[in-house]
């Protein structure tokens, strides 16, 4: 699915959730890759099965056109936000990534936008890339994972190796000064009580927000 919607943890495309419930507020989910420079331990992408029918991994990658096209088929006061967000990073198409969310910007007026990210797009890129999200995204996301590079490492097997911790940090640092709200998350279950307080003060040190997100099991 390239647009689709979620619910009580089931993945639906855009016209079948909307003919089921056609007036409830939704939130509408955005996937533009299966490419991912990360290997999570815990990641959906490995540990969810999926129906071939209710499956989020793209037989090609869409082209903006295609997803401007999904994106006119609903109804524009029925969403609560749209999010990028499927089984692969999406500042790996980092061009189409901005030119969609310009698009939204312009077509979707008031709808709030939100980038679900492993924050590493500045290592994969080779530049700062925060400037390119200004005035077209309000929320950024970024996976935080753990207190430490080493144990980062352990949980994302990066393909960036021990930086990749660092330049996370630094992405979040620099989309600060250009989106709205910038949150690092980490995941219920998986990180251990005392390694969540220790994000807590990382997060608190770079003076950034740091949320608690469940997680989501097969």
């Amino acid at each position: 699915m390239i647009v689709y919607t979620v619910k009580a943890g089931k993945y639906f495309s855009v016209p079948e959730s909307l003919q089921k419930n056609s007036t409830d507020k939704r939130g509408i989910y955005i996937n533009l890759t299966n490419r991912c420079n990360n290997d999570c331990v815990f990641c959906l992408r490995e540990k969810k099965s999926m129906s071939p029918e209710k499956s989020l991994w793209l037989d090609k990658e869409p082209s903006p056109g295609e997803i401007e096209n999904e994106l006119k088929k609903i109804p524009p006061e029925i969403i609560s936000e749209i999010v990028f967000c499927g089984f692969g990073e999406p500042t790996m198409r980092l061009k189409e990534l901005t030119e969609i969310l310009r698009y939204v910007r312009k077509n979707f007026p008031g709808v709030p936008t939100r980038l679900n990210t492993n924050g590493l797009g500045e290592l994969e890129h080779g530049r700062d890339i925060s400037p390119e999200f200004e005035n077209i995204l309000d929320v950024a996301s970024i996976s935080l994972n753990s207190a430490t590079a080493e144990k980062y490492l352990q949980i994302t097997h990066s393909k960036f190796g021990l930086p990749a911790y660092e330049g996370m940090l630094t992405f979040a640092e620099h989309m600060k000064k250009f989106v709205p709200e910038v949150v690092l998350t980490v995941v219920d279950k998986v990180t251990p009580p005392a390694e969540i307080e220790a994000c807590r003060k990382i997060c608190e040190g770079r003076n950034l927000k740091l949320r608690v997100r469940p997680y989501e099991a097969n």
